[in-house]
């Protein structure tokens, strides 16, 4: 059952963009370009700006419940984090609307060390497969922007050489 929804989420997405497109919707961020202004609202109901992450290397990933590859890179990315944290980096989970309701995640979220995420408000919201990862830089640069899970070296190829990136003036790298 959940490949089945898998898959049609995979076949509505490029459906959707297009209608989001005739609507006039902002565009998804791509590859190289600044990173859209964005706010995060967490689980924990604390309030995060993209500006308040100015410095940081930034993982925003979009994953649901009923998605199988979702569910295997969840514990990597939170391994991840817990080993690159003091180094820069942070990681956004949000979980998209039609995975289940928010109090059947409570027992995972207790045990993440990532920051769950209950609503984005930005150009991150179109999501056209999952799970959907984008890699912000310390000055503010998606530097990477993919519908696919990661894998150990996937992330060590991506983010390694971005927490060596020295932070912008004025800004912590590891605060």
């Amino acid at each position: 059952m959940a490949i089945r929804y898998s898959r049609a989420a995979m076949l509505l997405a490029p459906m959707l963009a297009v209608l989001a497109a005739q609507r006039g919707d902002a565009r998804r961020p791509a590859l190289g370009d600044m990173a859209p202004a964005f706010t995060l609202k967490t689980f924990d109901g604390r309030t995060v700006t993209s500006q308040e992450l100015r410095g940081k290397v930034v993982i925003l990933n979009y994953w649901a419940t009923w998605c199988a590859p979702c569910r295997q890179e969840l514990p990597l990315l939170d391994t991840y984090f817990k080993l690159q944290e003091r180094h820069g980096l942070r990681v956004f989970a949000a979980t998209t609307e039609d995975s289940v309701p928010a109090y059947r995640l409570k027992p995972l979220f207790a045990k993440m060390s990532m920051v769950p995420v209950k609503r984005m408000a930005g150009a991150y919201a179109q999501v056209e497969a999952l799970p959907m990862n984008y890699i912000i830089d310390r000055q503010g640069r998606i530097r990477y922007a993919k519908a696919a899970a990661f894998t150990l070296d996937t992330l060590n190829a991506e983010v390694v050489p971005l927490l060596n990136e020295p932070a912008p003036e004025g800004t912590s790298a590891t605060e």
